[in-house]
């Protein structure tokens, strides 16, 4: 990835990641990485003098600059009909917000933007300052900043009072468009009620609008040649010498009076340019009408959301939640697995915002291998346990995995469930936790390119640890069945990857290594150097110790022998194979207990298959059919969780 590009997920991971907020809040707030980008604690360092646009700072001061937009949003239309407050004790306090503006503009230099069409964070100075000056809002943001009548008094040295002032400074609405991001953002955020913000804004739309027909109206009354010819000048002869609030109240009942259709007939339109106005102001009422009436019909009823898709899928989003946190509640879940259901669920809609997935399932098989093994090659070759593999094997491997993003604080593996996959980190960290004697100890941590749950699978035990997400993580999922089939056919790649995970398993801590359950006696049983200087072929089945005793141990359905400690068939071979053997006919029924099938490992030979057998049924057998009534006269023709029925 180059320096100009960077995974967005600086600032807030890096905030959940230091305990200051929830991981809900969190994975609401953030960006997805795409599929495949690898993050590391490098790629979340921006360059120097670059801002996240998602840091909390910057977050709090665009919401102090809404806060100065609202009151330009009030102060322009008020004084353009009010032009005294224009040059005087507003004044001040529009040059105080006129400067607060400019330097966000000059901040906005220094903001990483994301890239749409790869959801990547661009942090490269010259790109960002190219993308803001090209577009309209550098010029639109200098012109609603520009103090034009300050500059013009400076340059004369006269105070102007001029209408075109008046007008220039309605340039400052532009700021708007910050109070409607503002509430997009909002109406995502579930930490805020999706109701409630959407009423709040509209009713911030109809004061706006009832603000400025009233200012607007107003000034129209000022600028009549004959003052009382006016619709307050009918009421109030001297309005103009009167107090500035006394005219912003008749103008705001006018507004008000007039918006709702109430028409009481006290004020009304005197002349014929303000009979035009209000004949525009009402139509435009019909409009601002319909689409509040719509809107609140929206929060009401649900039936309007099958035409807005956007409020369908916030409602979808939010109904799920609280059904979440219903059953949560009836069932009387703990907090901490209430949380991580929440966030999975956040995330879940998250992924679907971007359709990912989506776009893969209706893509060929040949290319949904070929986008996998662009998005995850490198990562897969980077892992410990395929170093030094073949890249026939690895592209293989990258074909059948899946990529799942985690919130933060999830649980991937609980410590002693069935191994069914194992994963590799492409971003993000993870926790290796334990619980021993009813406490939860953590043991390490693991990053981008570090592998979870492969003990497990491997040595076919319940898993030895739980690994839980510290941040939004991505990782690559394997299952263990299509790995174990690959490696049937990987003879040379399956000697490779078992001499880089005992390797690994040595090179592990003291203390880690005494928390996997008999880990000590199979890594002494484990002869390395046989497997390393043995050129001759082998069976898939039979890369063996030296140490042949016990190598005909008899394994359970979790592979434990009758020892009590796990079998050292995944040390000693590739890769087992799991059976079912019954002690009958395929043809015979029967519901004898001593003739129910038993999970094993497939011995080397038919002569151990026949004596296991033995041992496990009470009864000596010479023949052996498969479910069908074929006769099995090699093993290596027998396949994983086949059923093999000796007698």
């Amino acid at each position: 990835m180059s320096s100009e590009t960077r995974s967005p997920l600086p600032r807030p991971l890096r905030r959940h990641a230091s305990g200051e907020s929830k991981n809900l809040a969190t994975v609401s707030s953030s960006i997805l990485p795409a599929f495949g980008t690898v993050i590391d604690e490098g790629y979340l360092q921006l360059k120097k003098y670059t801002i996240a646009p998602y840091d909390r700072r910057y977050r709090w001061w665009q919401t102090f600059l809404v806060l100065l937009v609202i009151y330009s949003a009030w102060s322009s239309p008020f004084e353009l009909a009010f032009k005294k407050v224009a040059t005087g004790s507003l004044m001040p306090v529009d040059l105080t917000v006129d400067a607060f503006f400019v330097a966000d503009i000059i901040l906005t230099f220094f903001v990483a933007y994301l890239d749409k069409s790869t959801y990547l964070l661009v942090d490269d100075h010259k790109k960002i300052a190219i993308r803001y000056a090209t577009k309209l809002w550098l010029p639109m943001d200098i012109a609603s900043t520009l103090p034009f009548q300050s500059i013009y008094r400076i340059i004369t040295g006269k105070m102007h009072h001029d209408e075109v002032f008046g007008f220039l400074n309605l340039l400052r609405l532009w700021r708007l468009r910050r109070v409607s991001e503002l509430f997009k953002r909002l109406e995502k955020d579930t930490r805020f009620s999706y109701f409630w913000t959407r009423y709040i804004k509209l009713i911030s739309v109809t004061l706006f609008a009832v603000h400025s027909a009233g200012c607007f109206y107003f000034w129209l009354a000022t600028h009549h040649k004959i003052p009382k010819e006016t619709w307050i000048g009918a009421q109030i002869g001297d309005f103009k010498q009167r107090s500035i609030w006394l005219g912003y109240t008749y103008s705001m009942y006018w507004s008000i009076v007039t918006l709702t259709t109430v028409g009481y007939g006290d004020l009304h339109a005197e002349n014929t340019g303000e009979k035009v106005f209000n004949i525009l102001y009402m139509l435009f009422n019909i409009g601002l009408t319909a689409y509040l009436i719509g809107n609140m019909t929206n929060l009401v009823v649900h039936g309007a959301i099958r035409t807005f898709v956007m409020i369908a899928a916030q409602v979808l989003k939010r109904d799920a939640i609280n059904e979440i946190l219903q059953y949560a509640s009836k069932n009387r879940l703990p907090e901490g697995l209430r949380e991580q259901m929440l966030a999975h669920m956040q995330l879940k809609f998250k992924t679907t915002e971007l359709q990912q997935e989506e776009v893969l399932e209706d893509l060929p098989k040949a290319i949904r291998s070929s986008i996998a093994k662009h998005l995850f090659h490198r990562t897969v070759e980077k892992a410990y346990l395929f170093n030094g593999i073949s890249d026939d094997l690895v592209s293989q491997l990258v074909s059948e995995i899946k990529a799942e993003y985690f919130p933060p604080k999830v649980d991937i593996i609980l410590q002693n469930e069935i191994p069914t996959d194992f994963y590799i980190i492409a971003s993000g960290a993870v926790d290796v936790l334990m619980y021993k004697n009813g406490t939860e100890q953590f043991l390490t941590k693991q990053g981008p390119a570090e592998m979870a749950g492969e003990i497990g699978v491997i040595f076919n035990i319940p898993q030895p640890f739980t690994v839980r997400t510290k941040r939004l993580s991505q990782v690559i999922r394997i299952n263990h069945h299509h790995f174990k089939q690959m490696m049937q056919q990987q003879n040379e790649d399956g000697k490779i990857i078992i001499l880089n995970f005992v390797q690994y398993l040595r090179s592990l801590k003291q203390e880690l290594q005494q928390e996997i359950p008999f880990l000590t006696e199979l890594l002494g049983d484990m002869n390395i150097e046989h497997v390393e200087s043995s050129q001759e072929p082998q069976n898939t089945e039979t890369l063996r110790s030296d140490n042949d005793e016990g190598a005909n141990t008899q394994v359970d359905n979790l592979g434990y022998p009758s020892t009590g400690r796990p079998t050292s068939y995944p040390l000693s071979s590739t890769l087992p194979v799991r059976v079912v053997i019954h002690g009958h006919h395929p043809n015979e029924n029967t519901r004898d207990s001593s003739t129910r099938g038993k999970v094993i490992h497939l011995p080397d030979s038919i002569k151990d298959l026949l004596e296991l057998a033995e041992k496990k049924f009470g009864k000596q057998g010479n023949t052996i059919l498969m479910a069908d009534g074929t006769h099995v006269e090699e093993l290596s023709a027998v396949r994983e969780n086949d059923r093999l029925y000796i007698f």
